[in-house]
C-alpha cells in the first residue's frame, strides 16, 4: 500500500532525499519544484518503506489505508498528479557535500525557517561557532507568529529548528536588534560571515484612501495577534462588527477567514493566544468577504488549503464576479447575488467575490465600509492580505521597489549574505527556504575556500 502526502506538506524535499526509489516529485532538480502546491508520491513506484514519513518535518505523509475524513482525497490527488506527467524515477548525477575547514565565527540574524535551514546547512558544512540573533525575546519567527495556530502540523517543523539552535556550537541571543542594539559593522568586524534571515515583516499597501484608518490592518497583524506576537497588542483587533472584508485570496487570506469563522471552541486545544481566543468567543463576526482582483482561475490559494476550508465553513460565490468557468475548486458552490445594504444572514459564511479591486476604505474615526467601484460593502474590519515586503537594515543596501536586500545568489558582498524572503521577496512556503539556504551557504563556501571572506 503506497504512501500519500497530505495538506501539511511544506515542500522542503526532506522526503525526496531519503526515498530509495526516487518516487516523490517534483524533486529540487525538476523545473516544477517550488511552483506546485505540494509534493506528490507516485503510487506505481512507492515501495511502502515509510522512510519519507519518518523524514517529514511536518507529519504530512501517511499510508493511504490510514487516511480518514477530509484527508482521504489526498490518495487520489497523489495518483492524479502522475496521470498527465509520468514520473522519471531515474537518479541524477551524485552530489557530494563540500566542507569548510578551520575555525570560523558566523552570525545568523533571525530565527525563522530561513535561519533554521541556514544553521542546519552551516552545521553540516563547517566547524564554525554560530551565534543566532533575533530582535524578539522569543525565537521562531514566521513559524511561531506567522502560521495559523490551528495548523499544528506546519508549526511542528519549528521543533527541528529549535534542536539546531540548541546545538553545542550554536549560541542563541534574543532581544538583540541589528541597527539598534548592535550595528552591522560591529557584527561583521567580530565574525567571519554574517547571514541575514530576517524575513519580510513589512506589508504591502493597497494604495487607496482610508487605508490608515483604525480597523484597516495587514493580515500579518491578525495572524500575529492570534499567535501572541510581541509586536501586536492584545487589544489590537476589534471583532464587534458583523462583516469583515479580506483583500486578497492567498493562503494567508484563507487563514484569516477560517480563524474568524471557525467555532472558537475548536481552537481552544491549539496554541492560540488566550486574548485572541477570548475575543473570538465573543466575536460578532458572521460573514467574511474575500476580495480577489482577478478571476477565480488566478486565485493564489493552494488546493489543499481551500479543500480544508470547504470542510469547515459555508462558502458562496458572489455573482458579481461572473461565471466561475471550469474552475474545479469552486465547482458545486452556490452563486448568489448579494444585497450589501442588508446585514449578513444568520449563521456564518464566507463570500468569494472575484474581479473586484478596492478603491477606498470609508470611515470617519474608524473603518465602516470598503468601496470597490460603485459598490460599498459595509464592514467594521478590513484586512489586507496582498503580500509582505522586507524592511531596510541599517548598514546594508536595500531595494525599495522589490523590498529585498540586493544580492547575487545570496551574496550581498563577501562576508555578508542574505537568505529567505529578505533575499528573494515574500513568496514561497516554509520549505522553499531549504533550497534558498543551500544556495546562499554554497556562495559562502565559495568565498571561504577562495579566501574572499575579508575582501
Amino acid at each position: 500500500m503506497a504512501y500519500a502526502i497530505t495538506q501539511n506538506c511544506c515542500n522542503d524535499a526532506s522526503c525526496v532525499s531519503v526515498c530509495p526509489v526516487n518516487c516523490i516529485h517534483p524533486t529540487p532538480d525538476e523545473p516544477a519544484f517550488g511552483s506546485t502546491d505540494m509534493l506528490y508520491i507516485d503510487p506505481a513506484t512507492c515501495i511502502d518503506c515509510g522512510a519519507c514519513a519518518d523524514a517529514c518535518p511536518v507529519d504530512a505523509i501517511y499510508p493511504v489505508d490510514r487516511l480518514t475524513g477530509k484527508d482521504v482525497v489526498y490518495a487520489a490527488m497523489n495518483a492524479q498528479h502522475f496521470q498527465s506527467r509520468p514520473a522519471d524515477n531515474s537518479w541524477g548525477a551524485p552530489r557530494f557535500p563540500r566542507a569548510v575547514p578551520g575555525a570560523l565565527r558566523i552570525a545568523v540574524v533571525g530565527t525563522g525557517p530561513a535561519a533554521g535551514y541556514t544553521v542546519q546547512a552551516l552545521l553540516r558544512s563547517t566547524e564554525a561557532e554560530i551565534t543566532v540573533l533575533d530582535r524578539l525575546d522569543v525565537p521562531g519567527g514566521l513559524i511561531r507568529f506567522g502560521v495559523a495556530p490551528d495548523h499544528p502540523g506546519t508549526k511542528r517543523i519549528g521543533h527541528t529548528f529549535a534542536a539546531s539552535f540548541r546545538h553545542p556550537r550554536v549560541r542563541l541571543r534574543l532581544g538583540v536588534e541589528v541597527g539598534h542594539h548592535v550595528s552591522h559593522e560591529e557584527l561583521a568586524a567580530n565574525h567571519d560571515a554574517v547571514f541575514y534571515a530576517i524575513g519580510a515583516r513589512g506589508s504591502r499597501p493597497l494604495g487607496v484612501p482610508g487605508e490608515d484608518l483604525p480597523g484597516s490592518i495587514p493580515a500579518t497583524m491578525f495572524v500575529g495577534w492570534c499567535n501572541g506576537s510581541p509586536d501586536v497588542p492584545a487589544g489590537a483587533i476589534d471583532l464587534s462588527a458583523e462583516r469583515v472584508v479580506v483583500v486578497g485570496n492567498g493562503n494567508v487570506a484563507l487563514d484569516v477567514a477560517r480563524l474568524l469563522l471557525t467555532d472558537p471552541e475548536s481552537l481552544a486545544s491549539t496554541e492560540i493566544a488566550g486574548h485572541a481566543l477570548a475575543a473570538l468567543r465573543t466575536s460578532k463576526v458572521r460573514e467574511v468577504v474575500l476580495l480577489g482582483r482577478r478571476g477565480p482561475e488566478h486565485a493564489a490559494f493552494t488546493r489543499p488549503e481551500f479543500l480544508a476550508l470547504r470542510h469547515q465553513a459555508r462558502i458562496i460565490v458572489d455573482a458579481w464576479g461572473g461565471e466561475r468557468g471550469e474552475t474545479e475548486l469552486l465547482r458545486g458552490l452556490p452563486v448568489e447575488e448579494i444585497d450589501w445594504a442588508c446585514p449578513p444572514p444568520d449563521g456564518k459564511r464566507l463570500v468569494l467575490r472575484f474581479r473586484c479591486a478596492p478603491t477606498e476604505i470609508a470611515g470617519d474615526v474608524r473603518v465602516r465600509a470598503l468601496r470597490a467601484g460603485d459598490t460599498e460593502i459595509p464592514a467594521g474590519l478590513v484586512v489586507r492580505s496582498i503580500g509582505s515586503r522586507g524592511v531596510p537594515v541599517p548598514g546594508l543596501p536595500f531595494d525599495p521597489a522589490t523590498g529585498v536586500i540586493p544580492n547575487s545568489g545570496g551574496r550581498v558582498r563577501p562576508g555578508t549574505y542574505v537568505v529567505g524572503w529578505a533575499k528573494r521577496g515574500a513568496g514561497g512556503g516554509i520549505g522553499a527556504n531549504r533550497a534558498c539556504a543551500a544556495e546562499t551557504v554554497d556562495a559562502f563556501i565559495d568565498d571561504a575556500i577562495s579566501g574572499a571572506l575579508r575582501q
